[in-house]
């Protein structure tokens, strides 16, 4: 239950922090108002960590450039057009924004950049009511004229102006909507979720890009189930990830759930569960959650009913792989990112050969081998994969998993598993064979990176004479 009367004294000793009050004093001396604004400010009320701090102030972008040169050790104004100005204050990077007055064309969402004069004006452009409340400084005061902080007590997501007008002027922030629901774990109010099925269509008009981030975003979050769930149900997802949606309509061949839908967003909750018990340091792993969402999106299309009133999806894995690198290239992201998801895609049903009878030394290899850099991942996502409630069933694949990842290791010390090369190059392949470079070379290279994923390591030696063999036997 939020307590406003410490929220307001957490929010009191951010504006008396040494970068806030020092950039409060310093406009203040110059003469023109500052505020602190948004995301910083709903979180001081939260107990929430605030990381960024983002300012507001009726100062155009070249009075802001001026006021914090001398307390600021660099500046930046990639977002002069827009009024924003970025600078480094006491070892913290901040952003400072001139009051905005904005219109948007309602036809490409790029808006008509105007500045204001008023930080209520400011404040009703802004997305939602809980991130439409600012700290006048040097104060402080806090500045709430759409009930922010009622819809913080209440847990509630509700624009300041109509849903319709507010998605209309900019369509991301439906998709806003959804990761700030699964960040705080708040509900959207009625009218603002039927806004979003009405417009739903309207993000065609806004940027893979921009689409990208918020999804990322929302990945992010300790539980985005619930952002996913909205995104959904509004008919939003289907704009840009329609695979999601799709699995609604395939029964799992397991029988775990209802469908395949539901599987999948177990599997994602299940493996930031693991990423975090595993690697509870770290960044979210963005890549691992998107195999998580996405690794059973090739059911739709490899769905087969079987004698006897079974159901298949053969080859699900190879299929969906090739749809995350189709829909994760139109949402631009990066080459890394698709590599990862795909290869993750790929392989995460790999494992459940080895549980249905032990692997020999040389698929253990190659299963290290296939998985490269994402076997942690791998891992991960595969014992995220078992969903069953049958606990005996799932007993048996978390010792199964327990027994690969132990002899990996074994392996790995032995051997050597994440350098899996073969004793000769391809420079030696051409001097004993007396070959130029050319398909042969690769064809010999292969041969011998057999022979090491077979019998294990092979000195240098042993590899020339298998070689030798081969090349004469091939003639």
């Amino acid at each position: 239950m939020l307590n406003m009367a410490e929220g307001l004294a957490r929010a009191a000793a951010l504006a008396a922090s040494p970068v806030v009050s020092t950039l409060a004093a310093a406009f203040a001396d110059a003469g023109f108002e500052l505020a602190l604004v948004g995301g910083p400010v709903r979180d001081a009320l939260l107990g929430r960590t605030t990381n960024d701090l983002d300012f507001t102030t009726n100062a155009r972008p070249d009075d802001i450039l001026r006021i914090v040169k001398p307390v600021s050790s660099a500046q930046w104004d990639i977002g002069r057009e827009f009024g924003t100005i970025g600078a480094r204050v006491r070892g913290e990077q901040v952003e400072i924004t001139t009051y905005r007055a904005d219109e948007y064309d309602g036809t490409t969402r790029k808006p008509v950049v105007a500045f204001g004069d008023d930080l209520d004006g400011d404040l009703a452009r802004r997305d939602f009511t809980v991130n439409a409340m600012a700290l006048r400084l040097p104060g402080p005061a806090l500045v709430d004229p759409s009930g922010g902080v009622e819809d913080l007590l209440a847990g509630i997501l509700r624009t300041p102006v109509d849903p319709g007008i507010s998605f209309g002027d900019d369509p991301l922030r439906m998709l806003r909507a959804a990761r700030f629901s699964a960040q705080l774990g708040f509900d959207v109010d009625p009218a603002t979720v039927a806004a979003m099925v009405d417009r739903a269509d309207t993000l065609s008009i806004v940027s893979p890009e921009r689409i990208q981030g918020e999804l990322v975003k929302l990945l992010q979050a300790d539980d985005p189930v619930r952002g996913i769930r909205l995104l959904v149900e509004t008919g939003l997802m289907a704009r840009f990830l329609p695979e999601v949606p799709a699995l609604r309509l395939e029964i799992d061949e397991h029988h775990h759930h209802k469908d395949v839908y539901e599987h999948s967003l177990t599997v994602l909750r299940q493996t930031i569960e693991l990423e975090h018990e595993r690697h509870p340091d770290a960044a979210p792993d963005v890549p691992l959650r998107l195999a998580a969402l996405l690794h059973d999106i090739g059911k739709p299309a490899t769905r087969r009913l079987e004698d006897g009133g079974g159901v298949s999806f053969h080859h699900h894995d190879l299929k969906g792989a090739r749809l995350a690198r189709k829909r994760l290239q139109a949402l631009r992201f990066d080459s890394d990112t698709i590599g990862s998801v795909t290869t993750l895609i790929e392989l995460h049903l790999r494992f459940f050969g080895y549980a249905e009878g032990a692997w020999s030394d040389s698929a253990v290899r190659r299963y290290v081998r296939d998985a490269g850099d994402e076997l942690e991942r791998l891992h991960i996502l595969t014992r995220a994969d078992v969903t069953t409630r049958n606990k005996r069933k799932a007993a048996r694949l978390r010792s199964a998993y327990d027994d690969i990842e132990r002899r990996i290791d074994e392996l790995a010390e032995q051997e050597q598993l994440q350098s899996m090369r073969p004793a000769l190059d391809g420079n030696r392949i051409q001097e004993i064979l007396g070959i130029p470079p050319g398909p042969a070379v690769g064809e010999a290279y292969r041969f011998l990176l057999d022979v090491r994923l077979d019998e294990g390591v092979v000195d240098e030696a042993e590899a020339e004479r298998r070689l030798r063999a081969w090349w004469s036997a091939r003639g």
